[in-house]
C-alpha cells in the first residue's frame, strides 16, 4: 500500500535506452520528485521490490521483458501503482495489447510533448494520491467498523448494568425521599403540639383542623397537592399567636378588648410571615393569611369577599370554627357537635362559602363514606419492631408523642412500654393491619 503522505512522488523510468532514461530525469528533477532508473523490466521489477514507488513510466520496446509484460507484472503485484506508457506511433498494435494486459492509465508518443509529458505525470501522480487516500479511509472505516462492533458486542450489558445502577439510585432516592417527607411531617406536626402546649384547652385542635379539612378537600375534590397545603396549613394556621400572652390565648375571641383585638387580628399576617421563608409551605402560608376572611367580606386582614378568597382558606375557615365553638376559644359557651354544625349553617353565605358549608355538613352526616379501617388497636405490651402507627400517639397533656405513619424500631418500643409503665396508664395504640 502507497502513502504518499508527507513523502516526495517517487516515479520509476524503464527503458532501455540510457539516453531516454537520462532526458527524462531532468525533465523531472526541478519538480522535486524521487526518481529511479531502470534499463529493463526485470531490472525494473528488483527497483519496486525494494522501493517504494506511486508511477512506474516505461517503454514499450525493451529486450527480454516487453513493456505490455513489464507492466502486466506490476498490475498483477502492485496494482495501486498507476502505469504509464512510452510508445512509437508505429506500435499502435503493441500499444493496444499493453492496455490490455497491463491496464496503464495513459500512453505517452514518441517523441514526446514536455509539458505534455509533465501534465500527464500530475494527472497520474493525483490519481494515486485519490487512491492511497481511498485506501486509508477504508482502512480506517475497517477499523473503527471492528471497534464498533466489539463495543456493540458488550453494549447491552452496560446499558442493562447501568440500568439495574439507575433503579437502585432511584429506590434509594425514592426511600430518602419518602423518609424525608415523613420527617418533615413529623417536625410540623411536633412544631403545632408544642405551641398548644401553653394552653391545655385547645391541645389537639391544630391536628384536628388539619384532618377534618383535607378530608372535606378531598370531599369537594382538590387535587392531592392543594390539599397538602391545606392539611399544613391546619396544623400551623395558629403560628401568628405564639408571641401572644398566657391570658389571651386563654380568652375566648368573643371576650376580648379592643387592643387584645387589635392584635388577633395580626396574627393571620404574622403566620404568614413566619412561613413563607419555606418553600414547602409558601402554598399553606397564604391559606394562613386568609383563614379568617369572611364569604360577605367582612373578615380580616385583606377584607376578600366570595370566591376572591382561596378555596382552601375558605375550607379552614368552615372547620376551625367548627372545632372552635366545641373547646371555647371563640366563645365562652362551649357547644356540642350538633350546635357547633348548626351554627355554622347559619351563617353560610356571609361568613362561610355556602358550598363548603353544605360539603361539611353533609361530610359528618356520613353521606361519604371513608373505607372501612383495617387498623389494629395494640396494648403497649404487646408493640413489636416494625409496627406502623395509624394514629397520632399523644399524651395526656395534649403533646404530640410520635406521629401517625411512624415506623417503630426496638428503641421506640422500649420507649413507649415505659412512658406506659412511668404514667401508670393501660395504653393502647393504633397500628397498621396491613402492616
Amino acid at each position: 500500500m502507497t502513502d504518499m503522505s508527507g513523502t516526495a512522488p517517487s516515479i520509476l523510468l524503464v527503458d532501455d535506452e540510457a539516453s531516454i532514461l537520462s532526458s527524462l530525469r531532468r525533465l523531472l528533477r526541478p519538480s522535486g520528485y524521487t526518481i529511479h532508473l531502470a534499463e529493463s523490466g526485470k531490472a525494473g521489477l528488483e527497483v519496486l521490490e525494494r522501493e517504494h514507488v506511486d508511477v512506474v513510466v516505461s517503454d514499450m520496446r525493451m529486450p527480454e521483458m516487453d513493456g505490455a509484460q513489464f507492466l502486466e507484472h506490476v498490475r498483477n503485484r502492485w496494482p495501486g501503482i498507476v502505469r504509464l506508457l512510452l510508445t512509437g506511433y508505429a506500435d499502435i498494435g503493441s500499444t493496444i495489447d499493453a492496455i490490455n494486459r497491463g491496464q496503464i492509465y495513459r500512453y505517452i508518443s514518441k517523441p514526446w510533448d514536455d509539458n505534455d509529458l509533465m501534465l500527464i505525470l500530475r494527472d497520474a501522480l493525483e490519481r494515486r494520491r485519490l487512491q492511497s487516500e481511498n485506501e486509508r479511509l477504508q482502512a480506517l472505516t475497517q477499523a473503527q467498523n471492528a471497534e464498533l462492533k466489539e463495543l456493540n458486542s458488550g453494549l447491552e450489558q452496560k446499558v442493562q448494568e447501568r440500568t439495574r445502577e439507575l433503579e437502585q439510585a432511584n429506590a434509594s432516592l425514592k426511600v430518602a425521599n419518602e423518609r424525608q417527607k415523613q420527617n418533615f411531617l413529623v417536625s410540623i406536626k411536633t412544631f403545632s403540639g408544642l405551641m398548644e402546649l401553653r394552653s391545655g384547652g385547645v391541645a389537639g385542635h391544630a391536628r384536628r383542623v388539619a384532618d377534618q379539612a383535607r378530608k372535606l378537600a378531598a370531599h369537594l375534590g382538590v387535587d392531592a397537592k392543594n390539599q397538602q397545603d391545606i392539611f399544613l396549613a391546619g396544623l400551623l394556621h395558629d403560628i401568628g399567636k405564639i408571641g401572644f400572652s398566657d391570658a389571651m390565648l386563654a380568652k375566648p375571641v368573643a371576650r376580648m378588648n379592643g387592643e387584645e383585638m387589635g392584635l388577633y387580628r395580626k396574627h393571620a399576617l404574622a403566620g404568614e410571615s413566619a412561613l413563607m421563608p419555606l418553600d414547602e409551605l409558601k402554598g399553606a402560608a397564604h391559606l394562613i393569611r386568609a383563614h379568617h376572611e369572611r364569604f360577605d367580606g367582612q373578615g380580616f386582614p385583606d377584607g376578600l369577599q366570595g370566591l376572591a378568597i382561596p378555596l382552601g382558606a375558605r375550607i379552614l375557615s368552615v372547620v376551625n370554627d367548627y372545632d372552635g365553638l366545641q373547646i371555647g376559644t371563640l366563645a365562652d359557651k362551649l357547644l356540642n357537635r350538633d350546635e357547633a354544625l348548626a351554627m355554622l349553617v347559619r351563617s353560610r353565605g356571609k361568613r362561610y362559602d355556602p358550598q363548603v358549608v353544605d360539603a361539611f355538613v353533609e361530610l359528618l352526616g356520613g353521606v361519604a363514606q371513608e373505607p372501612p379501617s383495617r387498623d389494629v388497636a395494640v396494648a403497649a405490651a404487646d408493640l413489636q419492631p416494625g409496627m406502623v402507627l395509624a394514629r397520632d400517639l399523644v399524651g395526656r397533656d395534649g403533646a404530640l408523642l410520635l406521629a401517625a405513619d411512624y415506623v417503630l424500631d426496638e428503641s421506640l418500643v422500649r420507649q413507649i412500654q415505659n412512658y406506659a409503665r412511668r404514667e401508670g396508664i393501660a395504653l393502647t395504640l393504633q397500628v397498621r393491619g396491613d402492616k
